[in-house]
Formats: structure tokens, sequence, C-alpha cells
């Protein structure tokens, strides 16, 4: 997972994938965005795909000519939508509509996301139920394929009509006009990119511009990318809880697979079982097992109960990745060519099923990290650490030790709650009241996006005490599982052994690249074996 506060972000691009994704022929998946929005994957076309995408403009263009008015096709939009458009202005509406939807401001959106974006936009016209013309599709592909980004900005979304602004400044850049990234992040306009890459710009008809703009595919694409990052970054919460009970003298005894049992969510018997292997064959464990040698009767919250938090959080992931999957699995437009050939206004742009659930993320995903601070904290506290020197510091007093990265996982912490405020439950009417309820959805896959990146600094804050304190057990040996997370820390540049004061914010940062790039989970894996 990205920086989302990283700039470079915006023209990054995406590493060359051997994968090679085909639309048109099943539904995609949520491995299928991620491959193709951030490793670069190709895109391909299902050869049948071709022949419904042709029958459905054959009845697009049969409506064209007909005295009974089409929304979109012979109609303007939205509250518009009363007044019949001319054959001759035909072209122009289309062009009309792209360009003063692209409307969009604030500040760039990241590649990955824009790719996501036009993936999804691709299978949707794929589908046949759109109505676009086989070449305008082709084109689209094309622009992708080159690893053209349009640019497009935060605001502009209300995660209904489909995710407007943001889809019309990739349809811009279809039609050769506005300004994209070329396939070195180089800042151009569209025509010069198009042309450079030996694409034809588009000339939009009827349908197609509506086609082109009204999906929930922006808000489905930061799902998906949301979903793949927090799935890794759930069982890298169980490694990083698991190494706090070893290294606080914590027991693994209440992660039993029995006890468990006893309230049968499957997420918590999922990190139950993580921690237990991670815990497992662990000198410091054993140091304090004996109940004559041991007279604390029980953990506090945070170590204790961590499975319930992360497992609740993963059984969340699941029900949004059921959500997603029903999307990814949707023909989003409105009006829609319908399997038996007929035109039809619908509601199905609306964004409140993705909305839900990436407000749900949000909440689960700050909890997650509130507990994780919980640990951290009590690593740092001469009262509850169990003998460990206070904020784990080399000489407390001259030395202040972790203190201040606590504080930096604090206000983290705050920061995420603030985003875990539902977006969802706001609704400003638009379009002179014909849109009068829409589902904010795009706001609140912005604001994920930026809630699980500050979980991979909560969660790689904690990584770097667990293993300082773990250190600081010694002559007693930390797990081998906790062993090897250490040592991967280690080789990715993060100090984590004990000492005098050092400029701490690297060791953080690198801590948080090594979250983000899995090194954690792969290092405790090499000797559990998988972890889910």
């Amino acid at each position: 997972m990205p920086d989302f506060a990283d700039p470079t972000l915006l023209a990054a691009t995406p590493r060359p994938g051997s994968a090679t994704v085909i639309v048109g022929a099943t539904p995609l998946t949520v491995e299928d965005v991620v491959h193709v929005a951030r490793h670069g994957a190709r895109v391909e076309l299902d050869a049948d795909a071709l022949e419904r995408v042709r029958e459905s403009r054959r009845i697009v263009e049969a409506l064209a000519d007909d005295t009974i008015p089409h929304y979109g096709v012979s109609t303007g939009f939205g509250a518009l939508a009363t007044r019949h458009i001319p054959v001759d202005q035909r072209t122009q509406l289309q062009r009309s509509l792209v360009r003063s939807h692209a409307a969009g401001t604030g500040p760039e959106v990241e590649r990955e996301v824009v790719r996501a974006l036009m993936l999804l936009r691709i299978q949707t016209l794929a589908t046949g139920r759109t109505g676009i013309r086989e070449e305008t599709l082709l084109a689209y592909i094309g622009i992708l394929n080159a690893g053209i980004s349009p640019v497009v900005h935060e605001f502009g979304s209300l995660g209904c009509s489909g995710d407007l602004a943001p889809l019309a400044h990739c349809a811009l850049a279809l039609m050769g006009e506005g300004t994209v990234r070329n396939a070195n992040g180089t800042e151009v306009d569209a025509a010069v990119a198009l042309a450079a890459a030996g694409i034809e710009p588009v000339e939009l008809r009827e349908k197609e511009g509506l086609a082109l703009i009204n999906g929930t595919d922006g808000m489905l694409g930061m799902l998906c990318l949301a979903i793949h990052d927090l799935r890794r970054l759930l069982t890298t919460a169980d490694i990083a809880a698991a190494m706090s009970v070893e290294g606080l003298l914590g027991t693994d005894d209440v992660f039993a697979a029995d006890l468990q049992a006893l309230r049968p969510q499957p997420g918590q018997a999922l990190s139950a079982a993580n921690m237990r292997k991670v815990m497992q064959d662990s000198p410091i464990r054993e140091s304090h097992r004996d109940p004559e040698a041991c007279t604390r009767v029980q953990d506090a919250y945070s170590l204790r109960c961590a499975p319930q938090v992360a497992g609740g959080a993963r059984d969340t992931v699941d029900h949004a990745a059921r959500v997603a999957g029903c999307e990814l699995a949707s023909a989003v437009d409105n009006p829609v060519v319908t399997l038996d050939g007929r035109v039809e206004s619908n509601g199905n742009f609306h964004g409140a099923p993705v909305a839900y659930v990436l407000d749900f993320l949000a909440i689960v995903s700050a909890d997650v990290a509130s507990m994780s601070e919980r640990r951290t904290d009590r690593f740092l506290d001469k009262a509850r650490n169990n003998d460990l020197p206070p904020f784990l510091a080399d000489d407390p007093g001259v030395d202040s030790g972790l203190m201040i990265a606590q504080y930096t996982q604090a206000a983290m912490v705050s920061e995420m709650k603030r985003l875990a405020a539902p977006a969802s439950v706001d609704s400003i009417p638009s379009s002179a009241m014909q849109e009068d309820h829409v589902s904010m959805g795009w706001s609140a896959a912005r604001k994920l996006r930026r809630s699980v990146d500050a979980l991979s600094h909560v969660l790689a804050i904690e990584l770097v005490a667990a293993a300082r304190g773990l250190q600081l057990r010694a002559p007693l040996s930390p797990s081998p599982a906790s062993g090897a997370v250490i040592a991967a820390l280690g080789a990715a540049g993060v100090r984590t052994e004990p000492g005098p004061d050092r400029f701490l914010a690297p060791d953080l940062h690198a801590a948080y690249l090594a979250v983000v790039a899995g090194l954690p989970v792969a290092a405790a894996e090499s000797v559990t074996g998988p972890l889910v």
C-alpha cells in the first residue's frame, strides 16, 4: 500500500506486471483491480464481448431517430432531461456533457486510483449494457495500456449519478482534451499523450458521454485497493499484538482454540490462531508460565482481547469484499440496455452500498489502530510494562526512548477517529433537486485511504516498540517468529535495538515502509507457515 501523502504517487509509473486482465468475460476480482491499478498489468478485451458491444450499440442507434425522447440519447441530462435535442446537435450534446462535468478541483488523485477507476469503467462498457461503440471502448483500453493517466481531482463526486467529475476527466482525455500524465509520469496535454501513443481522439456519439461517466467506479476502485491492503494489515496487526503480548509478559493461554470456539466469530478464530503461531516456542513466554512465580491473573484488554477486535475487523473486511464482489459483477449505467434489448432508466448508479462499507472499514481501521496504540503505551509505562525501563529508554531521564513515538501514534489514531465519522449519512441535493439524495461514497473512499495509510504507520510504531521491548528481555529470547520479524525490520533499516537516543523519525519511516511492503508478515511466515 502506498503512502497516501507521498506526492510522487501522482506521477509514479506502475511497475510492469506479468499478468493480463481480461475484461468482458467474467467479473473482475479485487486482485485484478490491484494488478492493473498498482502493478501495471495489461488489459485485454474478451472476444465475445465485442459482439455484445456491437449489438447494444445497434439498439441505441435505432433509438436515435425515434420521435419518442430517450434519456441520454435525444434529451438533455439531469434536471435538463425534458429538452429534446435535435439530431444535428447530439454530438455537441455528448461533448458538452463531458466538458461541463469535468469540473473537479483540489489536489490531484493518486495514479493507482485513476487506473482502477478506468479499469472498472472499461469492464462495465465491455458488458454490452451501455450502448457504447466498440471503437470508443478500444480507445479507452488503449489509453489505459499506454500508461496514460488523466489528471483527476479530489473534489467533484457526490457518489450518485456515478463518480461524475472523476469519470468525466477520464472521458475528456479520451476526447483528446484536458491534462494527463503520460507513462513516464510527466503532465502533458491529452492530445499530445494520445498522439505519442498512436491513439486517435474519440468523437462521442449518442449515449456515449453518459456511458463514460455514469458509474461508481472511483469509489469501487478505492474499496478494492483498501480491501487488499487491510487484509495484509490485519495479519500485521495480529503479529504486532502477539509480539506485544510476549514482550509484556502476557499469556497466550487466552488465545486457545477451544476458548475462541465458545464465541464462533470467524475472524476472531483466525486472529487468535495467528497469535498462537507467532508466540509459539517463546522462551520469554515460558519464563513466567509457573502460576506460583507469576501472580497476574488476567492481562489488560488491549492484550487479551486483541483477537476479538482484529477478528471483528476481519469479518467487516469480508463483508466489504462481498459488497465489492457484487459491484464488480455489475453493469452500472443509466439508462442501461437490458438483456432483452430494452433501454431503461434506473437508479443503479447510486453509491449507497459501496459508501456504507467504505465508512464501516474506516470505523474498524480506527479501532484496530486504537488498540495498537494502547499496547505501545503499555510498553512505555514503568507501572504497567513488567520491569522494563520507562519509555524503553537506555538511561531514563537522560534518554526519552520511544516516548514521542507514542505521541505520533496517538495523533494518528485521533485523526483516524475523525475519519471514522461516516460520509454516507450526509447528502446535499444537486441538479435542481432532481438528484435529491446522494451517497457521498467518493468522500467515504477518500477518507478511508487516509485511514488505511495511518493504520500502517500506527502498526509500524507498535512493531518498533515490541521489538525493542523483546530485546530488553535479554538474555531471554523471543519466539522464533518474533525474532524473524525483528531481524527483518533490522534488514529494512529499522534500528530497534536498545541504546542511547537517536534520530527516531527515519526508523519509524523505515518501519512503515516495511509494513507497506509486507515484510513483517513474510518474516513471521518464514517460521510459522502461512498466516491468514
